[in-house]
């Protein structure tokens, strides 16, 4: 069974690159722009794992990744980071983040940051 994912950016063209990168591997059941949209969208489908961009307006992607954990400690967030972020993984992964990609993406990393979730929680 293909896992779902949820997929938050507010870049659409990251959004949509996301979605070609996962696209016949695993199914995407929702996109959001900022992270209101990510933790309400999240509570509607409960998707298997999220990919959250770190820096969003209105809500950034730690909080959310805060958001979404404390309703659902089993949630999967993978944080989506430019390079030379580092300072803001620490702060993800403080939040609860269960791993992270960097851009530009690369379709191997992707679907292996997820492949890494998801078998942990298997």
């Amino acid at each position: 069974m293909a896992t779902t994912v949820l997929v938050v950016d507010d870049s659409a063209f990251m959004r949509n690159l996301l979605k070609q990168l996962l696209d016949g591997e695993h199914e995407v059941v929702g996109e959001a722009e900022n992270g209101v949209e990510a933790v309400e969208l999240y509570r509607e489908l409960g998707p298997d794992v999220v990919t959250m961009d770190v820096v969003m307006p209105i809500r950034n992607g730690i909080e959310a990744t805060t958001e979404i954990k404390s309703m659902d400690s089993s949630a999967s967030v993978i944080m989506c980071t430019s390079v030379g972020q580092e300072e803001k993984m620490r702060e993800a992964v403080e939040a609860g983040a269960d791993g992270y990609i960097t851009k530009p993406f690369q379709k191997p990393n992707v679907l292996q940051a997820i492949d890494d979730v998801v078998s942990v929680e298997a």
